[in-house]
């Protein structure tokens, strides 16, 4: 051993820009012992050729990988088991990537919500609108809520997002609600539940089948910001749509707007826009 080589330990933690408790730790674990420890003081010291180690140890770390990983790589020596633990940690990136992706979504639709809640018109406005393409992802509505109130409502709610735990789908997604009724008994004054969704991006349908293309249109649509009025402004709303000569071209949908949930605390507080795609005669 070349005395002249080594340094105490708190030269080398500062050298490589690392704590002493890190290379404290990475001594406990196997990664990097000290090259010598003074019998008398119990001091550290580390050979300045260790270095090389060291920067492989914080490569791996900035990569993501554990601990763990990095103590067995360095112990077996084994460049296919090496490369077989990059590959899992470039899938779990990617994993990461496409979660982190969603919830940036969630988080710009939100902001989106907020903004058009504090600019949308007075509920029982009605109003027509040119509204963009969206993406839901759905379930078969298992109850007709509008027969029964709020709490089946919820019950719905919850069984939409058991079905979004089982495709893994980020919790963070399942925020942005809609709801619909089929175009003939909209048509005939009537409100069963059909579907039961989320809205999203195209990305939805990198998890299910089961998703719909609601395509860019001209919509009726009414606001409101309590749910038990829902059957009347729909009434409000098929009739606006019929005197103006409009013709129904699709399902009806209730949208959440927006959550405000911290405004209520006991019952959901929600900003609704009601809505039914039209096309005019010419």
């Amino acid at each position: 051993m070349d005395k002249n080589t080594l340094i105490p330990i708190g030269k080398m933690a500062k050298a490589n820009n690392v704590s002493i408790a890190t290379l404290r730790l990475y001594d406990e674990m196997g990664l990097i012992k000290p090259s010598f420890i003074d019998p008398q003081t119990n001091y550290r010291y580390y050979d300045v050729n260790q270095t090389s180690r060291l920067d492989l140890i914080r490569y791996m770390r900035d990569m993501g990988m554990s601990i763990k990983d990095i103590s067995l790589l360095l112990e077996k020596e084994d460049i296919d088991l090496i490369e077989e633990k990059l590959v899992e940690r470039s899938i779990q990136i990617r994993s990461e990537i496409k979660a982190l992706k969603s919830t940036q979504d969630a988080v710009d639709r939100t902001i989106k919500s907020i903004e058009r809640y504090r600019k949308s018109p007075l509920p029982g406005t009605l109003s027509l609108e040119f509204i963009e393409r969206r993406r839901i992802l759905y379930i078969q509505s298992p109850i007709d809520f509008y027969r029964y109130g709020i709490e089946k409502y919820e019950e719905c709610i919850r069984n939409l997002r058991l079905k979004l735990v089982g495709m893994n789908i980020p919790q963070v997604l399942s925020y942005s609600l809609g709801t619909s009724v089929k175009k003939d008994d909209f048509m005939e004054g009537k409100l069963v539940a059909d579907k039961i969704f989320i809205f999203g991006d195209k990305r939805l349908s990198e998890y299910s089948d089961d998703t719909l293309l609601l395509e860019s249109g001209m919509y009726a649509c009414v606001y409101l910001d309590n749910y038990d009025n829902e059957k009347k402004e729909a009434e409000r709303l098929l009739k606006f749509a019929l005197d103006n000569g409009y013709e129904i071209a699709g399902d009806y949908i209730c949208e959440e707007m927006t959550e405000l949930n911290f405004l209520q605390k006991r019952q959901r507080n929600m900003f609704l826009r009601l809505q039914v795609p039209v096309i005019f005669s010419k």
